[in-house]
């Protein structure tokens, strides 16, 4: 499936999200804990995107592991941000591993990832991909499901849809028609983090100036705490409130 967290707070580098953990994004790459029969490992590609200034997002991807890039290791030590997303991919089988499928997928200000797969794909969402605009579909990142997902929370963000309900309605949507579908995702725009808990586990850190969603912790300390299944996390560097999914 995949791994893939958010950090929000005070100016950090990559390195110290990346790498530097004892289980960091890296490592889980080849060594995840927490997959929940969603494959083994994350080397079908990776991604980081950051915000430099109050602008538009930085994006590196690649097809290849993480740990086969020597590039993003020289990049992480030097570049800093207060607003991160990153991911590992375990590509579904059948599916394409290419640097255009790796996550994060970007919009002017917003990132997105998903952690999961697409029950049935792709017929047992035919019906919500022909709801989008034809240009939409022929200019999908990839032929993949969370290609896919990103274009159906991308049309709500287009047409005005809160970032919490576009998430919300694109995952009740999709579980809906392809039940048993694992589907958490993740969307920033460098200010508010929100993320979604079907299937896969998410787990939150909290400080007074920070916030980190990430898939699985990356450390041993005591003060992550787990989302349960079913819920939505809107989070900022100060806070994060947690509800149920269908309430949006």
């Amino acid at each position: 499936m995949c791994r893939h967290l958010v950090y929000l707070g005070p100016s950090v580098t990559l390195r110290e999200l990346l790498f530097d953990p004892p289980a960091s994004l890296m490592r889980q790459s080849w060594a995840p804990r927490d997959m929940r029969g969603g494959g083994t490992i994350n080397a079908d590609g990776f991604g980081v995107g950051w915000y430099p200034n109050d602008g538009e997002p930085a994006r590196y991807r690649r097809a290849c592991p993480i740990w086969s890039d020597p590039t993003i290791v020289q990049l992480a030590g030097v570049t800093r941000s207060g607003a991160i997303l990153a991911a590992v991919r375990s590509a579904t089988p059948g599916m394409p591993v290419l640097e255009s499928a790796a996550a994060p997928f970007a919009e002017g200000r917003w990132l997105f990832s998903h952690n999961g797969a697409v029950r049935g794909w792709p017929d047992s969402v035919v019906s919500l991909a022909g709801a989008l605009p034809v240009r939409d579909l022929l200019t999908l990142d990839a032929p993949t499901d969370s290609a896919l997902l990103w274009a159906l929370v991308r049309h709500r963000l287009r047409a005005g849809v809160k970032p919490a309900r576009a998430i919300a309605e694109t995952v009740v949507a999709v579980a809906r028609a392809a039940p048993g579908s694992r589907l958490n995702l993740l969307l920033t725009d460098g200010h508010t983090a929100v993320a979604s808990v079907v299937g896969h586990a998410l787990s939150i850190r909290r400080t007074p100036t920070s916030v980190v969603l990430a898939s699985e912790p990356y450390d041993d300390e005591s003060d992550w705490q787990a989302v349960p299944d079913g819920q939505l996390a809107v989070a900022t560097a100060t806070g994060v409130q947690i509800r149920a999914l269908m309430a949006e």
